[in-house]
């Protein structure tokens, strides 16, 4: 039997990992996108749900007020950094602009700025003084916008 079909053979498997990796990488990529925006979800319904009783769109609830705002901080405290690895900017799955890998330190202050702020919200809401939750609430709302008008589509 010829070398040759064993060392075509070696050479095509060899041109295939990179390909393989690369394929691995992209669907690393799409998980790292799917958790964040999931996590980012967690983070909005109970933004949204806090919004409509300070806003008088639903009755007031300080119960259910202080659990979301402790829910909210519990999420933030999770790795939503992990969500964010180099160039998963790209598809249509995302909004996130390349800003965010260029300009990494702010975007990890803007992200801190979230934990902290979601942190006094928790504060205030376990307090109960309405007027300290609606101003809590406000400041993690404009941590959270912050964040997207720096680095969101």
């Amino acid at each position: 039997m010829s070398p040759y079909p064993r060392t075509l053979a070696i050479i095509l498997a060899l041109g295939l990992v990179p390909m393989a990796f690369a394929h691995e990488a992209h669907d690393d990529h799409g998980k790292a996108i799917e958790y964040r925006t999931a996590l980012m979800d967690v983070f909005a319904w109970n933004l949204k749900s806090m919004m409509a009783m300070a806003k008088g769109k639903r009755p007031f609830d300080s119960e259910r007020f202080r659990r979301h705002a402790r829910d909210l901080h519990r999420a933030t405290r999770l790795d939503l950094l992990a969500g964010f690895p180099e160039d998963s900017d790209e598809g249509d799955d995302t909004d996130a602009r390349p800003d965010i890998w260029l300009d990494w330190e702010t975007f990890v202050g803007k992200y801190r700025g979230l934990v902290k702020a979601a942190g006094a919200l928790e504060t205030a809401a376990a307090g109960g003084d309405r007027a300290a939750m609606k101003h809590a609430l406000q400041d993690t709302a404009k941590a959270c916008k912050s964040c997207h008008k720096a680095f969101r589509e």
